[in-house]
């Protein structure tokens, strides 16, 4: 098929790249000039495994191509994606400028029959506005349909969430549209859920909320181990083992972040207000995630006691592994409130160093994970990289100051730890 993917941050590119390799012919749209002429060397502007080679190759085939021209790609596509940004106004609404801006920009450019495809993560009736949107700055009647296609891609594993998902959701209005989308989709020999455009919709944020609710429910129960001498990390596989719960999403530590959850939780929220629904639960949701991180600080500050003038490493900044994401990472609010005591702080990323030095200031930027901790009274855990996971702790030991580990994450064995003589303070490990 003839696909334009218009918008090429996380989703934009992984779709694009993927619907590709499938075969298709692929046209990613950005307003970002500079993006997409590094786009076009095969240079990404994100750090997601294995993208950058499938977009080096698929770029080698022809099959596909970038463009800052919204025209070219309407009128060569059959099936236009939309996946722009979304971000979270001061109201704790999604901000539609962009999805408007591009409905309206197809609604200029249509010539025949066109499928356009809502990707980015919206609130209930957007479809419906791109739908007006585009019947009213039509300049030919021409026919076309709106359906709503949430994603479900994991930064780190983007690739594989979407050649692998649990299921595909449609929302939509006609059979042209079904049979288009599912024709699309059958390489891929997955589940496909069939719905109304609103039920689609409402699908992605459901989604995304209780995934928030159980991490945010685990870090409440990590507070009662601490305070009982359990351990979260058996109460969590317990937990796991009930098919009822699954053991996903149920690890303690510093909270969520990311792109998705916070600001999927806000809008929903505001969904709920503006349906006359106090969405308390949700609410609740993100207070717990909010005080995780005073929680943590409070654990840093009980075995540290003074902050003021002490030297602190902290390994990862991004907000999960396998990615240089840090929109809401746990890491920077930690960060910058060991500053704000007076903390001297040292850190190291695998991937998200660049992009770190452009928001963080008054740090010290190292080389690696022996570098920071070298002189270090703390080192602190924020992100699971499988690297930290494989630390030399005789090496780790000589370099610190104080053999001292706040487990952010709780990767490490504590008995093992402490019988190589470091204070271990985990998050719900029992060890308040």
């Amino acid at each position: 098929m003839n696909i334009s993917v218009i918008g090429s941050g996380y989703v934009g590119l992984v779709s694009g790249a993927c619907f590709a390799e499938l075969g298709n012919h692929v046209i990613c749209v950005d307003n970002d000039k500079q993006k997409i002429s590094g786009l076009k060397k095969g240079v990404i502007p994100i750090y997601e495994p294995g993208l950058q080679e499938l977009i080096v190759s698929n770029l080698k085939n022809n099959r596909l191509k970038f463009t800052s021209n919204i025209k070219e790609a309407v009128k060569n596509s059959e099936v236009i994606f939309i996946a722009v940004g979304t971000p979270t106004l001061e109201n704790g609404e999604a901000d539609l400028t962009g999805i408007e801006d591009v409905a309206r920009s197809i609604a200029q450019h249509i010539d025949g029959y066109r499928l356009i495809v809502e990707k980015s993560t919206v609130p209930v009736e957007t479809c419906s506005w791109i739908k007006k949107t585009i019947a009213t700055y039509i300049k030919k009647k021409q026919k076309f349909d709106v359906v709503s296609n949430p994603e479900f891609l994991r930064e780190g594993s983007a690739i594989h969430d979407f050649n692998h998902p649990d299921r595909i959701v449609l929302g939509l209005e006609t059979l042209r549209a079904k049979q288009i989308m599912t024709n699309l989709y059958q390489p891929l020999n997955r589940p496909i859920l069939v719905t109304n455009i609103k039920s689609a919709e409402l699908i992605k944020h459901a989604s995304n909320a209780f995934l928030a609710t159980k991490i945010s429910f685990i870090n409440a129960i990590s507070r009662i181990c601490d305070q009982v001498g359990a351990d979260v990390r058996e109460v969590a596989a317990g937990m796991g083992m009930d098919n009822r719960i699954g053991r996903y999403f149920l690890h303690a530590g510093l909270g969520y972040g990311g792109s998705c959850f916070p600001k999927d939780l806000d809008a929903f929220i505001t969904i709920g207000e503006k349906l006359g629904y106090d969405f308390q639960i949700l609410k609740a949701v993100r207070n717990t995630n909010q005080e995780q991180k005073a929680f943590v600080l409070k654990k840093i500050k009980d075995v540290l006691w003074i902050i003021q003038g002490k030297t602190i490493a902290v390994l990862g900044l991004s907000f999960k592994p396998n990615t240089d994401d840090l929109r809401n990472a746990p890491s920077i609010d930690l960060i910058n409130a060991l500053i704000q005591e007076g903390a001297k702080v040292r850190v190291y990323d695998p991937k998200a160093m660049e992009k770190a030095k452009k928001i963080l200031k008054n740090v010290t930027f190292c080389k690696d994970k022996y570098q920071a901790a070298s002189g270090a009274d703390c080192l602190i855990i924020a992100t699971e990289w499988n690297e930290f996971k494989e630390l030399d702790f005789i090496k780790m030991k000589k370099k610190l100051k104080r053999a001292l580990v706040i487990d952010g994450r709780n990767i490490y064995d504590p008995k093992l730890l402490t019988k190589m003589g470091f204070t271990y303070i985990g998050v719900g490990r029992g060890n308040e």
